[in-house]
């Protein structure tokens, strides 16, 4: 049996991810060591696309990826991992990303393609992304180590810097001090 029927069959003529039933077509999960029914799934052209082509993702259209995270299909759930660490900066992914379960082996295939690396970005506390010189604001009391001051909760640090090789840390300046600041202890400010 050619993999395409193969694919069909096991996917009851719906895509593996968003189960629609339009311009199906089989995709490798990448990277492929034999091309068999174990490295592919049966895909839309939407899901397709979306895959291929970052700047088309439409994360609502990922909230499919609740369900299809748990096929017992390996490439699914190498694609959902996948998908759910591009998609992370949204919140509710990382959420479905704390639930998965991957094999060691599956889990090292997903990071193959660099999309864990990719989708690693500055957060604050609550998953807002951080960018150079936003304003954040200080959600608990900080002792600032060789300051000999504590950087108070509420206090608004402004035009941050990103720390080098470090996405848990930025620095701003507290009381004309410049220091690095956890970013687990900001939010973001808006406005």
């Amino acid at each position: 049996m050619k993999i395409e029927a193969t694919l069909q069959n096991r996917s009851n003529g719906q895509c593996e991810l968003c189960q629609s039933t339009r311009s199906l077509a089989v995709f490798q999960v990448e990277p492929v060591e034999q091309l068999d029914v174990e490295s592919c799934v049966f895909l839309c052209e939407t899901c397709r696309n979306q895959i291929n082509d970052k700047e088309l993702t439409e994360p609502n259209h990922w909230r499919c990826l609740n369900d299809s995270m748990w096929s017992e299909v390996p490439g699914v759930k190498v694609l959902a991992w996948r998908l759910l660490t591009r998609l992370s900066s949204e919140g509710w992914p990382r959420d479905l990303l704390d639930m998965m379960y991957l094999e060691e082996d599956q889990l090292e295939w997903a990071k193959a393609t660099g999309e864990g690396k990719a989708g690693v970005f500055y957060t604050d506390c609550y998953g807002a992304k951080l960018n150079a010189g936003d304003t954040v604001t200080l959600v608990k009391n900080l002792k600032v180590k060789g300051g000999g001051f504590t950087a108070k909760q509420g206090t608004a640090v402004r035009n941050i810097s990103l720390v080098q090789d470090n996405v848990a840390q930025i620095e701003g300046k507290v009381e004309s001090q410049r220091i690095v600041i956890l970013t687990e202890y900001v939010k973001k400010s808006h406005g």
